[in-house]
């Protein structure tokens, strides 16, 4: 529904501005961000020329259609009032930690399931988008901007508990390092009852986690021991860490082979088949390295990687600028958005995928969309206010 809703209304407003119906809004954070995100684009085309594959390559090169919306969608999206969006943030990530909670009861008491993925068909990527919900949640209340802070804080406990049970392990460290920057962003507030508040949410959360997220826990860190210990000790890539040491082995000998401008975005699952026969003896294949950046460097080069970092530098540089300079909530709660998006998705990117799946490619741009509209943004008219002609005055 995610990837239905941005990309298609992404098609919908560059149509509405080619017909001229809305107009394209550029600003100085837009159009920086705008230059980095369509310098990625086209460094993965410029890799399929280079390797003369864009025949092989056409239908893994479709999905950047969604990079390409970004400024079409940020000129549509910037007719809206900037409390109104906010709010809709807000309260759309409250109810996804609700639906998110919901969807782990089904698939974990009721399916047996021992990793709920939500509707996504994938934990890590279930985590993911949950995380930034909880996170959005964590900012709207601090941010004075949504006046139901306690419902909130229920919510981000809701999509906590639902991302314990997803087992996605690098998701929990970036809620948890993402988490103290958002309380960092909005230490001011902390004060007098919101410190005697937060300490109680903290508590009930710390409970909370003990009594359903405890055993899962325990069971994470005991699967990445075992794992660990058979790689270290016995040489066994056969389980998860092992397949993710196997495949940074594999990434890193195919970069060599092409630094510059790499294999192409459709070589990598061919490189990774080939890399686990001829390395490892396996019959293995996966479609991605389970790093974002080595994936990049794979598929587009040093000059992938580059414009892929710059998305997310400019990024994080436009959203520190507001917070160094600005006191408007709804301007800090943009940036906020910005910072909580880039440190969830480098973090969970180290050792999984940072971007080529559609959902997170989605939820990426409506998070850059929305984030630097708010913060940054100016606001336009719905339509062009013409002025009317002045009829003299009669004698």
């Amino acid at each position: 529904m995610v990837s239905f809703a941005f990309n298609g209304g992404g098609l919908w407003s560059t149509l509405l501005i080619a017909l001229k119906r809305r107009r394209f809004n550029v600003d100085r954070p837009m159009a920086a961000l705008t230059v980095a995100i369509y310098a990625f684009c086209g460094a993965v085309v410029l890799a399929s020329i280079v390797n003369n594959s864009i025949a092989r390559d056409a239908t893994h090169l479709v999905p950047l259609i969604t990079f390409l919306f970004f400024p079409f969608s940020y000129s549509v999206w910037s007719i809206s009032q900037k409390t109104t969006l906010a709010r809709v943030i807000i309260l759309s990530s409250m109810a996804a930690c609700f639906g998110a909670l919901l969807l782990t009861a089904i698939q974990y008491y009721w399916l047996g399931m021992p990793r709920v993925e939500g509707g996504a068909g994938n934990p890590i990527v279930f985590a993911t988008v949950t995380c930034l919900s909880v996170l959005v949640c964590m900012a709207g209340a601090l941010s004075g901007i949504e006046k139901a802070r306690s419902l909130l804080a229920c919510a981000a406990l809701a999509g906590t508990i639902a991302i314990l049970y997803s087992g996605s392990r690098i998701i929990w460290l970036a809620m948890l390092i993402a988490g103290i920057a958002v309380l960092l962003i909005n230490r001011q507030k902390l004060r007098g009852k919101y410190v005697l508040r937060l300490l109680l949410i903290l508590g009930l959360a710390g409970l909370a986690i003990a009594a359903f997220g405890f055993q899962t826990i325990l069971e994470r860190a005991e699967f990445l021991r075992s794992d660990w210990e058979a790689l270290t000790a016995h040489g066994n890539y056969g389980t998860a860490l092992g397949f993710r040491v196997a495949m940074w082995q594999i990434g890193l000998d195919a970069f060599r082979e092409m630094p510059l401008f790499g294999h192409g975005v459709g070589a990598t699952p061919l490189l990774i088949k080939q890399g686990f026969l001829d390395q490892f003896g396996m019959d293995k294949g996966f479609g991605h390295f389970h790093n974002g950046f080595l994936t990049a460097l794979v598929e587009a080069g040093i000059v992938g990687a580059v414009a892929l970092a710059a998305i997310l530098i400019v990024a994080a540089k436009n959203a520190a600028t507001v917070l160094r300079i600005s006191a408007d909530p709804v301007e800090r709660f943009g940036a906020t958005m910005i910072v909580i998006v880039v440190i969830t998705y480098l973090s969970g990117g180290m050792v999984g995928i940072l971007i080529g799946h559609d959902i997170l490619d989605s939820v990426l741009m409506a998070f850059l969309v929305s984030g630097t509209y708010l913060a940054s943004g100016r606001t336009l008219p719905i339509t062009e206010e013409r002025t009317l002609p002045v009829t003299p005055a009669g004698p």
